[in-house]
């Protein structure tokens, strides 16, 4: 009887996570079958199948490359959202095994503030933050990769902490044993401990990164423009007219590079969020 009532529930579940899948993927499946439709056919019918009279082939990509630039935008998010989750993945790994190893109130107060950040909206800081960022002349590309890492140090030492509390302090202590300094001790034992979530902390950074609109928006404007502003400021014309068929085009194209890295690393994103929790 138990038997049978565990089954209907994991059935009933199943069947919940397949409608909760498909509500998610739906509106990625329209944007994709809107690629191959001409612009008129988008307006009038979206959620219709490509027919005959309506299929563009790709001439929505071939015309949405040309004019909005990719190739340099997707440069300039890929140089972004690489140096910037390499930055995060490495500094917010050391600010963790500090503040989980260092026991006193800055260390306390320093971990508080991190999970406080977490918790206060973009939209409550962006007009401030903006105007410091300027003034530091940190409204570039590289300069964005510092602002990148205080937006995303809060989580990032938040689930690297839980981890680093589950390795033993006496491995540490060996290897002080044997003569090494806190860089060799971190380097040498305590970061390839910490490569599960260190690598789960890089993915979702990165998903946050590459497909981010508002802040490079605001920060680096129209002169550096990443693939999400250069897709939308490309695919405007005159008098608030919007190309559709170069946007749909230029959304699939920006959302593939993400989406197989997911699917090529979501093992990882598993593992690390177990293990930071579990072991945390």
């Amino acid at each position: 009887m138990e038997l049978s009532r565990k089954k209907r529930l994991s059935s009933l579940l199943f069947v919940v996570l397949v409608l909760l899948a498909a509500l998610f993927l739906v509106p990625i499946l329209i944007v994709f079958l809107n690629s191959f439709k001409t612009k008129f056919s988008i307006m009038g019918s979206p959620f219709k199948l490509p027919t005959k009279e309506t299929f563009a082939g790709f001439e929505n990509y071939v015309s949405g490359v040309k004019s909005a630039g990719i190739a340099g935008a997707f440069g300039r998010s890929l140089f972004i959202t690489v140096l910037s989750v390499l930055v995060l993945a490495l500094l917010t790994s050391m600010t963790a095994w500090y503040l989980v190893r260092v026991k006193s109130a800055v260390s306390r107060l320093l971990y508080n503030t991190f999970l406080f950040s977490m918790i206060v909206p973009f939209q409550m800081v962006m007009y401030t933050m903006t105007f410091v960022v300027t003034k530091l002349k940190f409204n570039n590309p590289v300069g964005i990769i510092f602002v990148y890492l205080g937006f995303g140090a809060g989580l990032s030492v938040f689930m690297l902490s839980g981890f680093v509390k589950s390795i033993p302090l006496e491995l540490e202590e060996a290897a002080e044993i044997d003569g090494c300094n806190p860089v060799q001790k971190f380097f040498m034992i305590v970061f390839p401990i910490l490569k599960p979530t260190a690598i789960t902390v890089t993915i979702l950074n990165a998903m946050w990164i590459w497909n981010d609109y508002l802040l490079p928006y605001l920060i680096l404007g129209t002169g550096n423009k990443t693939l999400p502003v250069a897709i939308q400021i490309a695919m405007q014309g005159a008098y608030g007219a919007v190309n559709w068929g170069g946007f749909m085009a230029m959304l699939v194209l920006a959302i593939l590079p993400i989406i197989v890295f997911y699917l090529f690393c979501q093992r990882y994103i598993i593992e690390g969020v177990i293990a930071g929790a579990v072991k945390g």
